[in-house]
């Protein structure tokens, strides 16, 4: 049996004003790509809300508060990293802010390792996301958007 670390997280359901939703593609060297919403892990002594508000900012260049929380899931996983987690995950819809650009995302604030893995971002109407042949998480977004 594998021993997973607890991961509190936050993940941004960003929308823009087409009602399509944000993801990143991954492409890990040991696994199959992936789309994920934006987010990550919550540091030591933040708040969910806070660490949605540091990871939009981080992967977006958008800074903006994020709504209220929308969903929460645990979900078992291996990071980029290659640590087994289990991940308390918190959801909360931002909705690209007026007037902004939805091609304008600014990938500036990524990790080295994001940089690597995280090759491409897109925005997705439902019908795109139900045609995606890869995987998404959460699995549920469609009942995540507005």
């Amino acid at each position: 049996m594998t021993v997973r670390i607890p991961r509190p997280a936050s993940r941004i359901v960003l929308t823009d004003d087409a009602g399509r939703v944000l993801l990143f593609r991954f492409d890990p060297p040991d696994r199959p790509p992936f789309w994920c919403t934006p987010g990550g892990a919550v540091d030591p002594g933040e708040s969910y809300e806070d660490a949605a508000r540091r990871e939009l900012l981080e992967e977006t260049g958008l800074a903006a508060d994020p709504g209220p929380e929308i969903a929460s899931k645990l979900a078992e996983f291996i990071t980029i990293e290659g640590v087994p987690v289990i991940a308390d995950e918190r959801y909360f819809r931002v909705r690209l802010p007026l007037g902004a650009d939805p091609e304008g995302i600014d990938t500036g604030g990524h990790t080295a390792l994001e940089r690597e893995v995280m090759r491409s971002w897109r925005w997705f109407d439902r019908a795109e996301l139900a045609a995606l042949e890869e995987p998404f998480f959460p699995e549920d977004l469609a009942d995540l958007i507005e």
